[in-house]
This record gives structure tokens, sequence and C-alpha cells, in this order.
């Protein structure tokens, strides 16, 4: 049995930190380290140095995916980058950056966005045009990501942001694979939240040079700290309402996608990182252990990044094993859902 599946993973993390003890003194008071630790889950995130760019963050990714399979990078025929919006240079494109830098030179690079669920996208969109294109036969899919810096601690309404880390992962997927094979997938958006969640300043409805004196001089002094919710009660409502079914709506299709599998047949749960309460409870509503996931914890949320995360933390702890059925989810602002299964291991 052969098919299309993930030859293997690469992973950068920055070497700075920011703990749950940082994260407190950062709001002012207004939350303790107690709460940032065990109502937040954020024991420890990781922060950009000097040198993490995120398509530099990408391509470190890139080059630890090369090592860790062997390949050579001229086998590439394609590179997705899920990278993430704030980069070194705006209007560069990152998969043509990273192509460079890791010598794809046989490749051909695009950048694909939809926030969290990237990752879970991408996956898709390179299972189909591996399928669509008989010239595309490997795949990475890679990025890099730092939204943490647009964070304003002090503003309540980003709490649930307040995770948001840096690094980047990487994914290489291959045709006439005998293991790991990418079986269903499923994703919903929902375009009544398309505008509850965004960067404030530096487009073209707020512009940064039409800025008053004072806000360009807080600009200056603490940088672009303007990723914020725009409607709060309105995205509070509506995610109460869509949220949890639109979830677990992307689960059982995709599963059923997969061989007409059902939530009994996971084995583990690849999901990106959010508060404590929210993540046992998902693990609760599947039937789930605490030992069939990973919580990220010591890493915070580095968007699409995650799932690259939990498959290295699951192998590492010895969650993920062969033979597992991993359902791997996630959601973004926008807002978005989705849900990818992979069977690790051989085939069979």
């Amino acid at each position: 049995m052969s098919g299309i599946g993930i030859l293997g993973y690469g992973i950068y993390l920055p070497d700075s930190h920011m703990s749950a003890a940082d994260i407190a003194v950062a709001t002012g008071g207004q939350w303790s380290e107690a709460a940032v630790r065990d109502k937040l889950g954020i024991v420890r995130k990781s922060v950009p140095g000097p040198e993490d760019g995120t398509q530099e963050m990408g391509a470190r990714a890139a080059l630890d995916a090369i090592a860790r399979t062997g390949i050579d990078p001229l086998e590439i025929d394609l590179i997705l980058c899920m990278g993430e919006e704030w980069k070194e240079f705006p209007l560069t494109t990152s998969a043509i950056y990273i192509q460079e830098r890791i010598g794809a030179h046989r490749a051909w690079g695009i950048d694909i966005q939809q926030r969290c669920n990237t990752t879970v996208a991408a996956i898709k969109i390179a299972k189909d045009m591996m399928i669509g294109d008989p010239e595309i036969s490997t795949v990475m899919i890679v990025g890099g990501y730092r939204n943490g810096d647009l964070i304003d601690f002090t503003d309540p309404g980003v709490s649930f942001m307040f995770d948001l880390a840096a690094g980047a992962g990487a994914l290489i997927m291959r045709k006439d694979m005998d293991r790991n094979l990418v079986l269903g997938s499923h994703i919903i958006t929902d375009g009544s939240l398309a505008r509850d969640v965004g960067v404030w300043y530096g487009g073209t409805e707020h512009p940064i040079e039409s800025l008053p004196d004072a806000e360009l001089s807080k600009l200056r002094e603490h940088g672009n700290l303007s990723l914020r919710v725009f409607d709060v009660e309105h995205m509070k409502n509506r995610l109460n309402e869509v949220s949890m079914p639109n979830w677990l709506a992307c689960i059982d299709k995709a599963l059923a996608k997969s061989g007409g599998r059902t939530r009994a047949d996971i084995d583990f749960l690849n999901v990106l990182h959010f508060k404590r309460s929210m993540h046992a409870g998902l693990l609760e509503t599947l039937g789930l252990k605490e030992d069939q996931s990973v919580y990220l914890e010591d890493y915070g949320h580095i968007g699409q990044v995650d799932l690259m995360l939990s498959i290295h933390e699951g192998l590492k702890q010895g969650r993920l094993a062969d033979g597992d059925l991993m359902v791997a989810i996630a959601a973004g602002i926008g807002y978005v859902w989705g849900a990818v299964v992979v069977r690790w291991g051989p085939a069979g």
C-alpha cells in the first residue's frame, strides 16, 4: 500500500524565552504568575532574538527537515510557505526566499495564509496538488512565526493571545510513500468573523504614516503592539455559538473521508496550544486521555507551527507511535477550523 505521506519534519526555536512570571509583570499586575501558568497554560514561551526573522526562521526549519530526512534540496518540486505576514520585509514572498536559502533550485514556491490553520490547509493543498500534477512528487511545507511581537500585554482583550510565541516548522510530503500516509481532511471558514481580530495599524485603513504624533511616538518606543480584537462581543458570542460544533464537524468529516473512521479510532490528537481548560475539555469531548495528546506549555502558541511541535514532542514522549491514527486539528482567526488525518508509521 502506498500513497502520499509525510517523509519528515523540521523545527527551529529561538534561544530566548518569556516565563509566566515575565508575562505577569508585562500585564502590569492584571494577571498573576499563577493565573498565567494555570489558566492560560503558559510555563514559558519562546521569543525571537535579533536574527530571528520570520522568513529566516522558516529557512532554518527547512534546513532541519532536510538534515533529519537526508533528502537533496534539488528533490523538492514545490515549497508551500505557511509562514506569517509579520516578517522582515512586507510584500516579499517567503517561499521564494526559503527556496534560495536552502538551495531548492528546481522548486517553485508560493505563500499561502489561513492564520493558525495554514499547516492543515497546506497539507490538504500539497496532497491535492501531487494528485493533480504529475510533475510534483515532493513538497515542502514550511514557515516562521513571531506574531507575539504584536501583543500589548496591558490590553485585556487579547489575553487569549498572550501565549503567542516565536519559531518555525517544516514538513516534507512525498508521493509513493508507504508510511505516515495523509488520509482525509476537512476545513470550515466563517466570514462573519473575518474582521473581528487583526492588526490595527499599517494597512490602507490605518496607515502608520497618518497616525497622530502621540501614537507614532508610542510605536517608536514600544513597537507595533496592535494585534487586537476589533469587536469583542461579536467574536465572543459567535464563537460560543459555532466554534466547537465546527471543530467537531471537521474532525468527524475528516475521519469519515479516511475510510469511514470515527472518533473511537483516534489514537493521538495533534492540537495547537490554548488555555488548559479548553484543552482538557476537548480531550474529554473526544473520549481521549491526557497521554493521547501533547500540551505545549513550554513552547506557547507558535501558530501553525504547533502541528510540527506536537509531532516532535509526541514522538519524543512516546505518545505518537507507529500504527497510531493521528488527527491534527487547528483553528485560526478569520475564522477557520480544520482537521487532517494521518496514519502514522507503516501503511497497513
